[in-house]
C-alpha cells in the first residue's frame, strides 16, 4: 500500500465570505500532513484514530452518493479491522484542515474511479466540492467541501462562488522583506459555535448589508491583487478587511490577539485576518516587513507560509 501524504490548507481569503458567495482562496500548506497507515494498534493516539475511522466508516455507508464517486465501504472496513489508522500532525481547531486531509485520503484510497488531481476538469471540481461537503459533514454539521478539496488536489484553489472552484497558479514566492505567517492563538477554536455566531448576525439587516457592501468587496478586491501580485492595492484592502473583521468578528478573534491585532492596524507594521472560522488556532498574518513584525509580536509563537 503506497501511503500518499495528504497536506494541511490555508484559506488565505474568503473566512464567512464563501457562506455568502465571495470568493475564496486556499492553498496546500505542508509543513503539516496526514497519511492513511497500518499498525498493530499499540498507542492510545492509533487506537483513538481506528476508532473514530470505525465510526465514520459507519457515516459513510448511508451515504448516497452518485456511482461516479462510490466509496468501497467494505474494503475500508476490512482495512480498520486490519490496523488502519490516519497518522497526522495536522492539529485539530486550528482552522488548517485536518478533517478535510482525512476525507481526501479515503476518498483517494477507495474510491471505486481513479482520479488525477491535474487532470480533473472544472465540471469534476464542482461534483468532488459537493462529493467532499458530504463527506466532511460529518465533522463538522455542515460542509462546503472546499477543504477535503484542496487537500486531493494538492494545488491553490480559486472559489469564484457558491458554485465553482478553479485551479489556480500562485505568484512564485520570493526571498523578500515581506511575508504572510500564521500566528498561534495558543488555544483551539471549534468550527461549530463560530459558525453559528455568524448565522446569528446575519439575521440583521445591517450586518448582512454591511457584509455584502464592505466585505465581500474587501475580500474579492485583496485576491484580485494577491493574484496579479499588486502588493499596493493589496495591503490597501488588508487594511479594510482587517479593520472591518475587528469591528465585526470580535467573538471569532481570540482574546489572546486582541491587542496585537489592534497594534498592527494602529501602526501599519503588519495587518491580521482570521484563518478559516476563527474563535482560537492560527490567525493570519500579512507584513511588507517581516523583521519589524516579528519583533512586534514577540512572546507569540509564528510560522512563515509565503515570503515577497
Amino acid at each position: 500500500m503506497t501511503n500518499p501524504l495528504f497536506y494541511a490548507k490555508i484559506l488565505l481569503f474568503g473566512e464567512y465570505g464563501i457562506i455568502e458567495d465571495s470568493q475564496g482562496l486556499t492553498l496546500p500548506y505542508s509543513f503539516y500532513k496526514g497519511a492513511l497507515k497500518f499498525s498493530s494498534l499499540q498507542s492510545d493516539f492509533e487506537k483513538e484514530s481506528n476508532e473514530s475511522l470505525k465510526k465514520y466508516a459507519n457515516y459513510l455507508k448511508d451515504l448516497e452518493l452518485p456511482d461516479a464517486y462510490t466509496i468501497n465501504i467494505s474494503a475500508l472496513q476490512k482495512d480498520i479491522r486490519k490496523g488502519l489508522f490516519f497518522d497526522s500532525n495536522i492539529p485539530q481547531g486550528y482552522g488548517v484542515g485536518s478533517s478535510g486531509a482525512l476525507v481526501a485520503a479515503i476518498f483517494e484510497r477507495y474510491s471505486i474511479k481513479t482520479y488525477l488531481p491535474e487532470h480533473i476538469s472544472k465540471d469534476e471540481l464542482k461534483d468532488l466540492k459537493k462529493i467532499f461537503g458530504q463527506m466532511e459533514s460529518y465533522f463538522h454539521g455542515k460542509s462546503s467541501g472546499i477543504d477535503p478539496l484542496i487537500c486531493y488536489m494538492n494545488l491553490p484553489i480559486l472559489i469564484e462562488n457558491k458554485e465553482n472552484v478553479n485551479k489556480v497558479s500562485i505568484p512564485q514566492s520570493e526571498e523578500g522583506k515581506g511575508a504572510i505567517f500564521l500566528i498561534d492563538s495558543g488555544i483551539t477554536g471549534e468550527t461549530g459555535p463560530m459558525v453559528q455566531i455568524f448565522f446569528e448576525k446575519m439575521k440583521t439587516e445591517g450586518f448582512r448589508k454591511t457584509m455584502k457592501e464592505e466585505f465581500i468587496r474587501y475580500n474579492n478586491a485583496c485576491i484580485d491583487a494577491f493574484l496579479k501580485k499588486e502588493m499596493t492595492p493589496l495591503f490597501r484592502n488588508l487594511k479594510s478587511l482587517s479593520v472591518w473583521a475587528y469591528e465585526h468578528f470580535k467573538p471569532m478573534i481570540p482574546e489572546s490577539i486582541y491587542k496585537a491585532w489592534k497594534k498592527g492596524l494602529d501602526t501599519n507594521a503588519y495587518y491580521l485576518k482570521l484563518c478559516g472560522s476563527g474563535g482560537g488556532g492560527y490567525i493570519l498574518g500579512f507584513t511588507k516587513d517581516y523583521g519589524k513584525a516579528e519583533k512586534m509580536l514577540e512572546g507569540f509563537h509564528k510560522e512563515v507560509i509565503y515570503r515577497f
